[in-house]
C-alpha cells in the first residue's frame, strides 16, 4: 500500500464525531439496503449520519457520495478513511497541529495515534509485503515464542543457512526494545525467506498463511535438537507421542523452492504380515482441478516446507488408510477448489490452484519423510516387491521450541461399515485449515449433531467426479451466482465454533470415495472420523476463505463470528487426550481486505503488557476497541491455552524465590523449561536434558555457552517446581562429559578414516582404463553418508540402501532407468558393505569370461566353407 506525503485539502469538511459514535454506528445497518456490518462506511461530512455499504454488497457509501458531494468517509470496522476527490486514504496524523485560517479545528476523531509502548513498533512495507508483516506482527504477540527469543537468545544458534532465526530473533528485539523506533524495516528476514523459498522473491503479493507455515518450519528446522531417550521419571512427554507421531517439522529439511523431495516415503500403518505397501509416485502430471493440470509454475510454487492446506472433502481419504493389493482399487483423492492464495505481479492477491492432497482434514505440514512433500506430483498406492538388502535407517525425532509451542495432534478412524474394522493414525498439526459452512450445511451439521448422522459442510467440500459436462457446467454456474451474492442475503450468522464442528465432523467413504478395506481386500463403504489427542500451546486456525473453480475464482466474504475469550475446544478432544487445559483466549488475528484478486492484509493484536487491542497495519499502529476485532474479517487466528492455575503457580514460586531461605543446595534448571513455566499453561515435567547428555553430563560442545542454557534455582524453589511438575533429573554440579569427549574424539577419528579410505580407492578407480566391475550406489544414501563423514550430520547413516535405484526383472536385480546413482568400484562398495552393511548390489558392468579358442576356430572353419559352396 502506497500512502501519500502531501496533506489533503479536504480534511477540513470533516464534522464534529467521536469514536464511540463511530463504534456505535459499526452496530447498525446500511440505510439504503439494509446490509450489516463489518465494512460499513460512515459518511464524515458535516451534519451528516449516513452509513452505507461498501463494494462487497452494493457500495451505497459512494453512491451517497457521489451524489451529495461528500469527500470523506471512514470505514466502521477499520477506521480508515478514504477521500472520494483525492481517490486515496487519508491519515488525520497528517493535519497540522495549529489549524490554518479559516479551517475548522482538529476535531475529537483521532484513529492513528502512535504508542510507545513495548511491542507497539510497525514494520515497513517494503514492496507488497504486507502479507509478511502482518503474519510478523501477529507471531509477535505470541509471549511464549517471544519471550524465547528474549530471554533464551543463547539458545538461538545454527550453522544452517541463512540463519533465520538468528534474523527473527534480531527483529523481535528491535520490536520489544524500550527504546524502539515508531517502525522498523524486515530487511534481513525478509531476503532470508526468500533465500529458503524463491516464491517470495520479487514484489508480488502473497499468502499470509503461506509464509507463516515456511517461515515456522525453517526456524524449526535450524533450531531443533534430537529428543533423547529418557528413563523412568525424567519425562513424561515421550508418552504424549506415539510411534509414528512426529513432528510436521522434522526429519529431513525440503526448503519450499523446487527442490527434490525426500525419498523416505513411508507408509505410516503397519501392514499384514509378509506384505508391504509403498507409496509409489506416478509418472503423471499434478491435477488442480477437474480435467485439468497444473502448471510447472504452479507446482513449484505449492511444493514447500509446510504443504499446502490441505482441502475437505468426502473425497478424500487419510494417507495410511488401509488399502487393496492392486492399483486400481487404490483410492484417489480428487482435486480441491479451495486454496491458498498467491499473487502475481499485474494482479496481487490472485490465487492460484492448489494441487490434490491425500488428507482432506489437516493443513498442516506432513513429515518431511512423507511421500506427501511432492505435492505437485499424482501419487497412487501400489503393492511393491522389497528388494533385499533394503533396510531402512531408524529416523531420530525431533524438538524445537516451534513445535513445543505448535503441534499439536489429531486421531483419526476409519470404520469399514461391512466388516466393521477400525483403522487409526495419529497425525500431527500446526494449525487447522477450517471450512466456512454455508447455509444448507449449517442445517444439516446442527441436523447431524441431534440425529448423529455422519456430515460434512458440503460447500467447501465438494468436489467433481464421474457427473455429466452439462450437470458440472450448470453446478459451476450455480456456484458462481451464489459467490455473487452477498452473504447477508442468503447466508446465517456463522461462528468458529460451527466451522470446528464442519471440521471434526463424521465423513461417508462410499461412491468414487469408498474405502479400501485391508481385511475385505475391498472397496467398502465407511465412515471416517477424527477427533484431538493433543492440543496445542498455541492454536493456530486459518479460515478457507479462498476458493478456485476452473473458470473462475472467488473469496467467500461471510464473517465468522469468533470469542475473544473461552474458546472450548473439549467437544472436540479425544477420550485419551492427555491434555487437561482446553479453553483458549485470543492473541491475535489476520484480516484480508479485498477480493480474490487484490486486497491488503492488517493484523489485530492484544498487546500483553497492558491487555489493550491494536491494529498493526504496516508501519501504523492503533490502538483500537475490541469491538473492532470481533467485527474483523478474520483469516488467521492465533489463540493461547488459558489457565487461571498456571498464573496462580507463577505467583507462588515468585514468593518462594523471594523469601532467600539460605539453602545448602543450589539446583541448576533448564533455562528453556523456565521459559515454558513463564509463557505455557501446561509446561510439562522439568526437562534439564536440553543441556544434559544421556550420560548426565554436559556435552562438549555445549559447556562453553553453558551459561546461557540454565539458572541457578534456591533449594526451596526447585523442590516445589519439582513435587509440582516432576521430570529432571536433579542437577547440582556442571561436568564436562569425559563419555562424551572420548566418543567424539572417536567420531572425528572415524570420519577421517572412511573418507581418506573413500578418496584413495576411488582414485585408484579412475585410474583404470577398462574397469571389470562397475558397481551402483544410491546418491541419496551416498549423500547421508557425505554429510556424517564431512561433519553436517553427526548421525551416521543406516544401512546402504540401493531398493530405489534397482528394479527385479526375470528373477534378476537391474538398475532402474532414470535412476539416481552413483559409479563406484567393487572395493570401494566391498569397503562401506563391511561398516554398514545393507544393499542389493547392482552391476552395471560385470567381468566378461573369454571365449572359448577351439568354438572360435571351428565357427570360423564352418563359415569358409560355405562362402566356398
Amino acid at each position: 500500500m502506497t500512502n501519500q506525503a502531501e496533506l489533503c485539502p479536504h480534511l477540513d469538511s470533516i464534522g464534529e464525531v467521536t469514536k464511540e459514535e463511530l463504534l456505535q454506528k459499526s452496530k447498525g445497518t446500511c440505510q439504503s439496503c439494509g446490509a450489516v456490518g463489518p465494512n460499513l462506511w460512515a459518511c464524515l461530512q458535516k451534519d451528516c449520519a449516513y452509513v452505507g455499504c461498501g463494494e462487497s454488497y452494493s457500495d451505497h457509501s459512494t453512491l451517497h457520495a457521489q451524489a451529495k458531494k461528500h469527500n470523506l468517509t471512514v470505514n466502521l470496522t477499520t477506521f480508515r478513511i478514504w477521500c472520494y476527490v483525492c481517490e486515496r486514504e487519508v491519515f488525520l496524523e497528517q493535519r497540522p497541529v495549529l489549524p490554518a485560517p479559516g479551517s475548522h479545528p482538529c476535531k475529537p476523531l483521532d484513529l492513528s495515534i502512535f504508542l510507545s509502548g513495548k511491542g507497539l513498533t510497525g514494520m515497513k512495507n517494503i514492496g507488497n509485503s504486507c502479507y509478511m508483516n502482518a503474519a510478523l506482527q501477529a507471531l509477535s504477540n505470541c509471549p511464549p515464542l517471544t519471550q524465547f527469543f528474549l530471554e533464551c537468545g543463547g539458545l538461538v544458534r545454527t550453522d544452517k543457512k541463512p540463519a533465520l532465526c538468528k534474523s527473527y530473533q534480531k527483529l523481535i528485539s528491535e520490536l520489544w526494545h524500550k527504546k524502539r523506533p515508531s517502525y522498523v524495516v524486515p530487511t534481513s528476514l525478509s531476503h532470508g525467506i526468500k533465500l529458503v523459498n524463491p516464491m517470495f522473491r520479487g514484489y508480488a503479493q502473497q499468502d499470509t498463511q503461506e509464509f507463516l507455515r515456511c517461515l515456522m518450519d525453517q526456524l524449526h528446522e535450524e533450531l531443533k535438537e534430537p529428543l533423547m531417550e529418557f528413563g523412568a521419571g525424567d519425562s513424561g512427554d515421550g508418552d504424549e507421542r506415539r510411534d509414528g507421531d512426529r513432528s510436521p517439522s522434522e526429519d529431513e529439511f525440503l526448503s519450499c523452492d523446487s527442490g527434490s523431495s525426500s525419498d523416505r516415503g513411508e507408509v505410516l500403518e503397519a501392514r499384514g504380515p509378509g506384505e508391504a505397501e509403498l507409496l509409489i509416485q506416478d509418472e503423471c502430471a499434478g491435477r488442480g482441478g477437474p480435467g485439468g493440470s497444473i502448471s510447472e509454475k504452479e507446482r513449484l510454487k505449492e511444493r514447500r516446507v509446510s504443504g499446502s492446506p490441505l482441502h475437505s472433502g468426502s473425497r478424500e481419504m487419510d494417507e495410511d488408510a488401509d488399502v487393496d493389493t492392486t492399483a486400481e482399487d487404490a483410492t484417489h483423492a480428487q482435486p480441491d477448489n479451495e486454496t491458498s492464495m498467491h499473487c502475481s505481479a499485474s494482479r496481487p492477491c490472485s490465487p492460484t490452484h492448489s494441487p490434490p492432497d491425500l488428507h482432506p482434514k489437516l493443513s498442516s505440514s506432513p513429515p518431511r519423510s512423507s511421500p506427501l512433500r511432492s505435492a505437485g506430483a499424482c501419487f497412487s498406492l501400489k503393492k511393491a516387491q522389497i528388494l533385499p538388502g533394503a533396510k531402512k535407517k531408524k529416523q531420530p525425532r525431533y524438538r524445537s521450541v516451534i513445535s513445543d509451542i505448535f503441534d499439536g495432534s489429531i486421531l483419526s478412524l476409519v470404520q469399514c461399515l461391512t466388516c466393521d474394522r477400525v483403522s487409526t493414525t495419529v497425525e500431527m498439526f500446526q494449525d487447522l485449515s477450517l471450512p466456512i459452512p454455508g447455509k444448507e450445511d449449517l442445517a444439516r451439521l446442527h441436523s447431524s449433531i441431534h440425529q448423529n448422522l455422519p456430515t460434512k459442510a458440503g460447500a467447501c467440500t465438494e468436489s467433481y467426479a464421474s457427473q455429466g459436462w452439462i450437470s458440472y457446467i450448470m453446478d459451476s454456474i450455480r456456484r458462481f451466482v451464489v459467490s455473487c451474492i452477498p452473504s447477508w442475503f442468503w447466508g446465517p450468522l456463522v461462528t468458529l465454533e460451527d466451522c470446528l464442528a464442519a471440521f471434526f465432523a463424521a465423513d461417508e467413504l462410499k461412491g468414487d470415495n469408498m474405502y479400501s478395506c485391508e481385511r475385505c481386500k475391498k472397496l467398502r463403504n465407511g465412515v471416517k472420523y477424527c477427533k484431538v489427542l493433543r492440543l496445542p500451546e498455541i492454536l493456530c486456525i486459518h479460515l478457507k476463505r479462498f476458493r478456485h473453480e476452473v473458470m473462475y475464482s472467488f473469496k467467500i466474504n461471510s464473517h465468522v463470528s469468533f470469542p475473544l475469550e473461552g474458546l472450548d475446544l473439549r467437544p472436540f478432544l479425544a477420550k485419551d487426550s492427555p491434555s487437561q487445559i482446553t479453553t483458549y483466549d485470543l492473541l491475535s488475528v489476520i484480516c484480508h481486505h479485498g477480493t480474490a484478486g487484490s486486497g491488503h492484509y492488517i493484523a489485530y493484536c492484544q498487546n500483553v503488557i497492558n491487555g489493550q487491542w491494536y491494529e498493526f497495519d504496516d508501519q501504523y499502529v492503533t490502538e483500537v476497541h475490541e469491538t473492532v476485532v470481533q467485527n474483523a474479517e478474520a483469516y488467521v487466528l492465533f489463540y493461547r491455552k488459558s489457565s487461571e492455575e498456571s498464573v496462580r503457580e507463577r505467583q507462588k514460586v515468585v514468593a518462594l524465590a523471594s523469601m532467600k531461605e539460605p539453602s545448602l543446595l543450589q539446583f541448576y534448571i533448564s533455562r528453556e523449561w523456565l521459559n515454558k513455566f513463564n509463557t505455557f499453561a501446561e509446561p510439562g515435567p522439568i526437562t534439564n536434558h536440553t543441556f544434559l547428555c544421556q550420560h548426565g553430563g554436559i556435552p562438549p560442545n555445549k559447556y562453553h555457552y553453558i551459561d546461557d542454557l540454565v539458572v541457578i534455582l534456591p533449594q526451596n524453589v526447585w523442590e516445589y517446581l519439582y513435587n509440582r511438575f516432576g521430570g529432571g533429573p536433579a542437577v547440582n554440579h556442571l561436568y564436562v562429559c569425559a563419555i562424551c569427549q572420548v566418543e567424539i574424539e572417536a567420531l572425528v577419528k572415524r570420519r577421517k578414516t572412511e573418507i581418506d579410505t573413500f578418496i584413495k580407492l576411488n582414485k585408484e578407480f579412475q585410474a583404470e582404463e577398462a574397469p571389470s566391475v562397475i558397481l551402483c550406489i544410491s546418491m541419496q544414501w551416498f549423500r547421508e553418508w557425505e554429510s556424517f563423514v564431512k561433519g553436517r550430520d553427526n548421525e551416521p547413516p543406516g544401512p546402504i540402501d540401493n531398493s530405489k535405484i534397482g528394479v527385479m526383472k526375470g528373477g534378476h536385480i537391474q538398475l532402474k532407468q532414470g535412476a539416481d546413482y552413483g559409479q563406484i568400484s567393487e572395493g570401494t562398495w566391498q569397503y562401506l558393505l563391511n561398516i554398514y552393511g545393507g544393499g542389493p548390489e547392482i552391476a552395471v558392468r560385470q567381468t566378461v569370461a573369454p571365449a572359448d579358442s577351439d568354438g572360435l576356430h571351428g565357427e570360423r572353419k564352418i563359415e569358409a566353407e560355405t562362402r566356398a559352396l
